[in-house]
C-alpha cells in the first residue's frame, strides 16, 4: 500500500498541476485584459471557471454545506476560514456569488503571470512587517469602502495537518472597522486531498473535500472592545466544526 500510494501521489500532483497551469494559460488573455480594464466582477467569474477546471479536472468534488438560513454571502462582508491548504482558496469562489478580493502572502509577486492578480486586485501582505500590514489592511477597507467583499485567514499561514492555530485580529478589526458582516469558514479535510509540505511526502490524492460556511455574523454596532468576543465566536464556530467532523 505505502509503495502505492507514493507512486500514485506524485503522479496526481502532476496531474493537479497540470489542471492548474493549463486552464490559467488559456484564460490568462482574458485575466490580464479585464484587470486592466478593472471588470473585477468578470475577474472573479473567471476565476469561477478556473476553480471547477482545477477541481473536477483533478477528481475533487467537494461537498459545501451552510449552517445559515441563505447559501448568498452579505455583500460587502469578511470571510474569515482556516487555512489547511492551497484548496481553501480554490474553493472559496465555490460558495462565493460576487467579487471577493484575497489576501495573501507578499512572495506570490514573485510568480510570473500569476501575479498579476497581487498587482491589479487582491492585496500582498508581508506578515513580518508591521507597516505593510497596515498598508494591506487600509487597502482591504478600501475595497470593502467599494462592495468588494475580502478573503482573509486569520492564523496567517497554512496548518500542514488541518490543526486550528490561534487567530491574529486583523480581518475582525477590519470587519468591526468597516461595519460588515464576517462570514466564518471551516474546511474540514482539504487537507487530506492536497497537503502543505514536501512533494513528495504530503498527501495528494482525488476526493471529497467538506467545507461549511457558517451563518454571517454581524458587527452592527461593535466597537474594538468587542474585538476579542468577535474572534472568539468564529474560532470557536470553526472548531466545533472541526471537532464534529473528526470526532474528537
Amino acid at each position: 500500500m505505502r509503495l502505492i500510494r507514493a507512486i500514485f501521489t506524485p503522479v496526481w500532483k502532476l496531474w493537479f498541476a497540470l489542471c492548474f497551469a493549463i486552464p490559467f494559460l488559456l484564460l490568462f488573455p482574458l485575466f490580464y485584459l479585464a484587470l486592466r480594464l478593472k471588470k473585477y466582477d468578470f475577474v472573479f467569474r473567471l476565476k469561477r471557471l478556473w476553480s471547477r477546471c482545477i477541481s473536477y479536472g483533478s477528481f475533487l468534488f467537494p461537498k459545501i454545506e451552510y449552517r445559515g438560513k441563505s447559501h448568498h454571502l452579505p455583500k460587502p462582508c469578511v470571510i474569515a476560514g482556516n487555512h489547511t491548504s492551497y484548496l481553501d482558496i480554490v474553493y472559496c469562489p465555490f460558495y462565493t456569488q460576487h467579487t471577493a478580493v484575497f489576501m495573501g502572502k507578499s512572495e506570490l509577486l514573485k510568480l510570473p503571470l500569476f501575479n498579476i492578480f497581487f498587482k491589479y486586485l487582491d492585496i500582498p501582505v508581508n506578515r513580518k512587517s508591521i507597516s505593510d500590514a497596515h498598508r494591506a489592511f487600509r487597502d482591504a477597507g478600501m475595497w470593502l469602502d467599494r462592495g468588494y467583499s475580502q478573503v482573509i485567514y486569520p492564523e496567517g499561514t497554512i496548518s500542514s495537518e488541518g490543526k486550528l492555530k490561534a487567530f491574529k485580529n486583523g480581518a475582525f478589526k477590519l470587519a468591526i472597522e468597516k461595519q460588515v458582516p464576517i462570514v466564518p469558514v471551516a474546511n474540514l479535510n482539504n487537507w487530506w486531498f492536497l497537503q502543505n509540505g514536501g512533494f513528495f511526502k504530503s498527501n495528494g490524492r482525488p476526493g471529497r473535500p467538506r467545507i461549511v460556511v457558517g451563518e454571517p455574523i454581524s458587527t452592527k454596532g461593535l466597537t474594538e472592545k468587542d474585538l476579542e468576543e468577535l474572534k472568539t465566536k468564529v474560532h470557536t464556530f470553526i472548531a466545533a466544526e472541526l471537532q464534529a467532523f473528526y470526532g474528537k
